[in-house]
């Protein structure tokens, strides 16, 4: 597996956890310390996620190219004889 596709891996994994983990937020059965432990496990997922989002991105946009510089007059010279 190359890198892109191990990173979209990576991506689809977290947003398929985090899925999951909106989930089980909701069950009625969970004690105050899980769901305090599910929400920073979240955050933290979430933080990944975002890491991996902006890797994939700066991946997509490819190398930048340098601007085209403008034109400016070049310095006067006065030459003599």
């Amino acid at each position: 597996m190359n890198q892109p596709e191990m990173l979209d891996s990576d991506i689809r994994a977290l947003q398929q956890w985090m899925r999951a983990a909106w989930a089980q937020l909701g069950n009625s059965s969970l004690t105050t310390f899980s769901r305090r432990e599910l929400r920073n496990q979240m955050k933290q997922c979430s933080a990944d996620l975002r890491e991996r989002l902006q890797m994939a991105a700066d991946q997509q946009s490819g190398p930048v190219q340098q601007p085209i510089p403008t034109y400016t007059r070049p310095e006067l010279r006065i030459l003599s004889w």
